[in-house]
């Protein structure tokens, strides 16, 4: 994934201290964790999301070589394909909140700004828009869906939750772990 290798790769660049390493992980999990609360909450209104079940399933017949699928629902399941939708869903939390840190600079570790934080988040919305949902069946921008516009309205929301959920978790964290990006 080229998203990993950008973050892994900026981050090695920045020669970050390993304290910074566990402030960008526990960011990157605490976002991410923000935004399954979102999905869970939306699921629980009846609002459909996504499985991530199908995440797996997709990234399982890529790793054979199959890219794009007509509707992913209707391919034969995968075995883990729900575990492996997972860890790839907070793999690339994990990869966005470096790729914020690349970005924004280390100093952001420790003074989080909200505008930034929340920017970047729907910024992260092309992800879902451009490569996710062609992928899994659903066209461009959900284009191949009953309701498009309403779904990207909900990539997008989600995507600012996401935001906010990096800021929250980087203001939480400098809140309880105060401390210089310079020490």
């Amino acid at each position: 994934m080229n998203l990993i290798a950008f973050a892994v790769n900026g981050i090695h660049a920045m020669h970050l201290h390993a304290a910074d390493l566990v402030r960008l992980v526990l960011i990157g999990l605490g976002a991410t964790l923000v935004m399954d609360l979102w999905l869970w909450t939306l699921g629980r209104l009846g609002v459909r999301t996504l499985d991530f079940a199908m995440l797996g399933r997709w990234l399982g017949y890529a790793r054979r070589g199959r890219y794009a699928h007509a509707a992913i629902a209707k391919a034969e399941p995968m075995r883990g394909e729900r575990a492996l939708g997972w860890v790839i869903h907070y793999a690339v939390g994990l990869a966005l909140a470096a790729t914020l840190i690349v970005l924004k600079g280390r100093g952001w570790l420790h003074a989080p700004t909200v505008g930034a934080a929340l920017a970047f988040g729907l910024a992260t919305v092309v992800l879902p828009l451009l490569v996710v949902q062609p992928a899994l069946g659903a066209g461009f921008a959900s284009a191949r869906t009953a309701t498009p516009l309403r779904n990207v309205f909900k990539s997008f929301v989600t995507h600012g939750v996401f935001g906010a959920g990096l800021y929250l978790s980087a203001a939480a964290l400098a809140w309880v772990w105060p401390g210089s990006a310079f020490s």
